[in-house]
Formats: structure tokens, sequence, C-alpha cells
């Protein structure tokens, strides 16, 4: 279970108050259904659907970056980065899931087009025990090809390649690999956004950067067609939450795609596990991403192997 950090918790609350829960609850509505077309228009129209989109998706999407950039962490131990570069920034999600996996970020910018989201995520920044969070500087730009800010250790860009055409998300994802260190790209666990983040993959490899994670290799996908590469991050739902999107679960799942690329050495596990791992009295069988797509039996015979599978979830490493 992925939780915000408790300052973020808490600023959220306060800046939920001075909206009508009634307001907030059509806004989020209405932007379900928004997100759900193929246009690219801008999802946000009011200063209460911004406060219904921090509510109801910024903890998802700090759920799914922190569960991301964990991996990546993993996999890259001696990354200490400094400074950060979020494209699309939004509210700030991402920036809070970056100081929480790296304290040695000190510089934090984010590129965000609406002034309303912008005043937003200042407003939660100033919450922050993290003094680069608290200190973030939001630039009011549309994201393009040459995005004219100074290189960064971190660039990131979660949710918002599906806002751009093809030849722009392009033009983003060799502009990062050119600037950044590491580039961490997060999208909807869907089959569209599994599409972008395999086009963006593709682009960085080309570049000759190293995939830090999720992959254990950079060779071609080898999913069949028809499916696709996504993970979960289980984040819990307050009250509030629960109301705005007429959920009952107190927990909600958030499904993404994601790739991680680096200019640095790399060091990404043996394969990764891409489904649920399926247990059976003393057995446990992984369906797991190498070169190719590989189903491992592990029984008890295999000792501490077995009790690793035994405690392994969709989206580890393995072994």
């Amino acid at each position: 279970m992925i939780t915000l950090p408790a300052e973020l918790r808490h600023a959220l609350n306060t800046m939920m108050a001075g909206h009508r829960e009634h307001d907030l609850a059509r806004s989020a509505g209405e932007l379900t259904a928004r997100y759900r077309r193929p246009a690219h228009e801008p999802a946000l129209r009011s200063i209460t659907d911004v406060a219904a989109y921090a509510a109801t998706r910024m903890p998802a999407t700090y759920a799914a970056v922190t569960a991301a950039l964990t991996q990546a962490a993993a996999s890259v131990p001696d990354f200490r980065p400094a400074t950060q570069l979020d494209v699309g920034g939004g509210t700030g999600a991402a920036i809070w899931a970056a100081t929480a996996i790296w304290p040695s970020l000190r510089q934090l910018t984010l590129i965000e087009r609406d002034p309303a989201v912008i005043a937003f995520g200042q407003g939660l920044a100033a919450a922050a025990a993290h003094p680069a969070v608290r200190h973030a500087t939001w630039r009011k730009s549309a994201i393009r090809a040459d995005l004219a800010t100074p290189p960064a250790d971190l660039i990131t860009i979660s949710y918002v390649l599906a806002e751009m055409p093809p030849d722009a998300q392009e033009a983003v994802v060799r502009w990062s690999a050119e600037h950044g260190t590491m580039v961490a790209i997060v999208e909807p666990g869907t089959p569209d956004g599994y599409a972008r983040v395999l086009a963006a993959r593709d682009h960085l490899i080309g570049l000759g950067r190293r995939i830090a994670a999720p992959c254990p290799h950079t060779g071609a996908c080898p999913l069949p067609a028809g499916e696709w590469c996504h993970f979960s991050a289980r984040l819990p739902r307050t009250a509030l939450h629960r109301r705005l999107k007429a959920a009952e679960l107190g927990f909600e799942d958030e499904k993404f795609s994601y790739v991680i690329a680096t200019s640095t050495p790399a060091n990404p596990p043996e394969s990764r596990i891409l489904r649920h791992p399926r247990t059976r009295k003393g057995l446990v069988t992984l369906t797991l991403c190498s070169e190719e797509l590989l189903e491992e039996n592990v029984s008890k015979r295999h000792g501490d192997a077995h009790r690793a599978a035994r405690n392994a979830a969709w989206g580890d490493p393995w072994p």
C-alpha cells in the first residue's frame, strides 16, 4: 500500500475545505468522462476541476510514480539526483514521489500550462517537509519539443503523453533523453498507454540509453499481440475520495505502464514478474519477462526461492 506523505494529506484536506463536496463530485464525474475521450482537449476547466483532480487523481499518480521510481532506484543504486524537471507537472505528484525516494533532490522545476493548476500545486507544496518541494519552481508553459530549461539529473513525464500527437511525443522524449541523466515515463496501464510507453522505450534505446526499469533487457518486447505490459499500485482511499468517486472499497488499484532509462550504468534484474504470482499448495508459478516470456514453477524443494516466490508480487524483480 502506497500512502501520501502526511503533510500532503493534510494540505489536500485543507484545500478541499474551500469547495462544496457536491461541486467536487460533479467535477470528478465530468473529469472521468473527459479523460476517456481521445481528443487532446484540456481536461481541467475550473478551479473546482483542479481540486477534484487533486482529490481523486493526485494520490493515484503519486502511487504509480512512486512504484516506478522505486524499481529504478533498485537498478541504479548509486544514483543521487540533485535536480528534477517534471514535464506536465500538474499539481506536483511526481516531485513529492521523487523526493520521497531520493532525499538528495535540491532543485525542482515543473512545466505546467494551467495557472490554476500551478496555484493549487504551489499551495500543496507550501506544506512540504522537504525544502526542495516547498521551494519548487513552476514554469507556465505548454509542453513542446524544446523545453528551454537546463539539463536535469531526473526528468519525469507522467500521464501527459496522451495530450500530444505522436510526433510531439517523440520530440519530447528525445529532448528529455538528451537533457536528463534519468528519464522516467509513466502512462495509464491501458493498451494505448502501453503503446505510448513502448514507442518511448524504442526512442530511448535508439539514443543509446540503458533501461533501468521495468525491462530486464533492451530487446523487443516479448509479449504477444493483444497483451500489454502494465503494473499496479495500491493506495488507500480517504472517506472524501470514496464519496467523490462513489466507491465502496477503502483502497484503489492504479494500473500503469512505464519505462525508465538512464545514460549511466544500470543493473536491471534478470527478469521481472509480469502477473500476480499463482500460488497452489507447495508451488508458486511466476510469469516472467526476460529476453522472452517465461513461466517458472517454484516449489517447496527450492527452499529459500520458494519462500521468496510466496512473498513476491506483480512487478517485482526476480530472482
